[in-house]
């Protein structure tokens, strides 16, 4: 038997690695009172937040797990408890599986680490990320090197499915706004001949890139920039800018922040386009991108958004004709708008 290559669609594998997020997350819930909370009564998410003692950002979050899993709704934007859970995940029904469920509770890393979040509203010290070294635009080679191969990893069905959207035909030069290893680079240089794309990083990246790009034989094509995209201009020139898994590391205010700096860099016509995973317009799922929204709650400041969160940081830097599409790479969406 051989070995096959990447495929364009990678969902179960990314169901395979989010659902060891399910359990904690229904028993955090538990020890906090989220269901008991609920059952009787259908509250908003500063409501509950307010009568749990919890971070209302944090909750937020963990509610679309729940839903995900089906053992909380949101109906008009208040939250009750479903018949699972008031059968099964009330303390006080007769059906109580608390018992069972937090069995390990005590010993499970996970479980603590999203308490911990709930308490705080912050991400755990002991779930490391390297959000502070992107921000200041330093990080070690060694952390650099494993942080590129992780991202390379995720991302190789999505870089596909992206190089086969329509629109890139259309595009002479994109710039890869934190690019990370050049994966969706070098996927669009191979898809389009006539493509030049730059990947912007921060110094130690763009030396891991250049190791990808080296190898995967496109540096005719793809090259990289160091550029701290918070503190720096962005290079100009560019068609469009594409960001990949960047705004949902972020606070809706840097959000706001590099939307702005893609709009003053951007010529008129250019276009910005957003590549993420995007929460149902009423939060309550897809069960895996609500969990990838609880990765992100762990280790950066973000989360995973709605396409109409999305849309509201590009039109309030000044973006035109936004629009979003499932791109066929797993459970990926691009929103993309234009300058006018």
């Amino acid at each position: 038997m051989s070995v096959l290559p990447p495929t364009r669609d990678d969902r179960q594998i990314w169901d395979l690695w989010t659902a060891s997020y399910h359990l904690p997350t229904v028993t955090v819930a538990d020890e906090v009172g989220t269901f008991a909370a609920l059952s009787g009564q259908s509250l908003d998410t500063a409501q509950l937040a307010h009568a749990l003692q919890v971070d209302a950002r944090a909750l937020h979050i963990h509610l679309g797990v729940l839903a995900g899993l089906g053992f909380v709704e949101r109906r008009e934007g208040r939250w009750q408890a479903t018949a699972a859970a008031r059968t099964w995940l009330h303390p006080q029904a007769q059906g109580y599986y608390g018992p069972l469920l937090h069995r390990h509770s005590a010993r499970d890393t996970l479980h603590g680490q999203l308490l911990a979040t709930l308490r705080t509203g912050q991400k755990p010290d002991s779930h490391h990320s390297a959000v502070n070294e992107w921000e200041r635009g330093e990080m070690p080679a060694g952390l650099a090197a494993m942080i590129t191969a992780y991202m390379n990893a995720h991302s190789r069905a999505a870089a596909l499915a992206v190089a086969e959207q329509p629109l890139f035909a259309s595009l002479g030069s994109v710039l890869d706004v934190g690019g990370g290893s050049a994966i969706f680079s070098i996927a669009l240089a191979r898809a389009q001949a006539g493509l030049a794309a730059t990947v912007m990083e921060i110094p130690a990246i763009c030396t891991e890139a250049d190791a990808y790009i080296a190898a995967a034989g496109v540096a005719a094509q793809v090259r990289t920039q160091a550029v701290n995209m918070f503190t720096e201009d962005w290079p100009t020139g560019y068609d469009a800018h594409f960001l990949s898994n960047i705004l949902h590391d972020w606070s809706d205010a840097t959000c706001l922040l590099l939307a702005h700096k893609s709009f003053a860099a951007l010529p008129s016509g250019g276009r910005i386009l957003l590549h993420e995973m995007l929460m149902d317009d009423d939060g309550c799922g897809p069960l895996t991108t609500a969990c990838f929204s609880l990765l992100m709650l762990l280790g950066t400041r973000g989360r995973q958004c709605t396409y109409a969160e999305l849309r509201g940081f590009l039109e309030a830097a000044g973006f035109v004709d936004v629009s979003a599409q499932t791109t066929g790479g797993g459970y990926y969406s691009l929103v993309s708008a234009r300058k006018p």
